[in-house]
């Protein structure tokens, strides 16, 4: 099945940002996601509380592979300069269509 890989992200330091940029390039170049969506930052609540700040989603074949990029050593260190540059929640979903 499908899965998706979702991240909420507040940017706290755009010019560490770039850093994380380039190290997300070469896990992507690498592991292959798919990116479906990326916004903006602009959104309107419709029901509850949730008011996310920029949306990242990204496609891949399939939980495991979405993993596999996670918790890729590439993707391991592009994390670390994530941390650094943004607070973000992020999970995996996956998808029945």
């Amino acid at each position: 099945m499908v899965a998706y890989a979702v991240f909420d992200i507040e940017i706290l330091d755009p010019v560490a940002w770039q850093e994380y940029v380039r190290l997300a390039t070469v896990a992507s170049e690498k592991y292959g996601p798919r990116p479906v969506m990326i916004t903006t930052g602009t959104s309107e609540s419709l029901e509850g509380d949730w008011a996310p700040h920029r949306l990242v989603v990204l496609q891949f074949d399939s939980v495991e592979e979405a993993k596999r990029w996670y918790y890729s050593p590439e993707y391991q260190e592009a994390s670390a300069a994530r941390w650094k540059a943004a607070k973000t929640k992020a999970v995996i979903v996956e998808s029945i269509s």
